[in-house]
């Protein structure tokens, strides 16, 4: 038994020693290797490709969470300008004047002429009116006094008798040139300063007193102008009394027919 126990004890130092020797090559393996051989410097005129170091594999880097949604500022409202005053044009300004005056100047040359013409009326009416109260006092004037001749010739007929001749003297019709004596006694009486188109007739009837004053006339057949058969009328009226005849005597009535064209 002894005998077996040193045999044991025997392989565990044998085993020993072969753990520390191997434990001893590895540290100088180990030592080996870490120190850095020597160099040798050498100058290499070929060139020798390089092998690329194998890229590392490169890992995808974690996406970021997406950024939060940063609300949108509201706008700040601008203050709005102050309206800029605009600056008048001088030319407009003047212009604009200009057509007020002219305007202001066709007006009062209007309002003249206006007036001028109110004027005119006026006053032609009023001569008009003039003219007739005139024509109307000579008409009475004229009228009185034919009254008064035939009452004075109806006197001196019944003091003095029938007329001489007797009813068929009276009665008798006027020469052939009568009318136109007649005529010719009433043209300077006669006024008319009208334009007359043609030459229209106008009768009248004239009466007349045994010496020739003239005491009623009528307008027989107008004229169609009744200013021109009232110019007739006024000329008889201011010529008073008519021409005897060839015999002597004035014919009455009788029927005188007047044209412009024998003024």
């Amino acid at each position: 038994m002894p005998r077996g126990n040193d045999g044991l004890r025997t392989g565990l130092v044998l085993a020993a020693l072969v753990h520390v020797a191997l434990v001893i090559a590895l540290a100088f393996s180990v030592s080996w290797h870490a120190s850095e051989p020597e160099g040798v410097e050498a100058e290499l005129w070929a060139a020798v490709p390089q092998i690329a170091a194998q890229r590392a594999v490169e890992t995808e880097p974690p996406r970021p969470a997406p950024p939060k949604p940063v609300p949108t500022p509201k706008p700040e409202a601008k203050p709005e300008p102050a309206p800029t005053r605009a600056v008048p044009d001088p030319q407009i300004a003047i212009e604009k004047e200009k057509t007020k005056r002219e305007k202001e100047k066709k007006e009062k040359e209007q309002d003249e002429k206006k007036r001028t013409q109110e004027e005119k009326l006026k006053a032609d009416k009023a001569e008009a009116e003039k003219r007739k109260k005139e024509e109307a006092r000579k008409d009475e004037q004229l009228a009185a006094q034919r009254e008064a001749n035939i009452k004075r010739i109806l006197g001196e007929a019944g003091a003095t008798g029938s007329a001489p001749g007797g009813k068929a003297a009276q009665t008798a019709g006027p020469s052939a040139s009568y009318a136109g004596r007649v005529v010719a006694r009433v043209r300077p009486n006669f006024t008319y300063v009208d334009k007359i188109d043609g030459n229209p007739l106008i009768e009248v009837e004239v009466r007349s007193s045994p010496n020739g004053t003239i005491v009623a006339r009528k307008i027989v057949k107008s004229s169609g102008i009744a200013r021109l058969d009232e110019a007739v009328l006024s000329a008889i009226d201011k010529t008073e009394m008519l021409p005897p005849d060839t015999d002597g005597r004035v014919p009455t009535p009788m029927v005188i027919t007047f044209k412009p064209g024998d003024f």
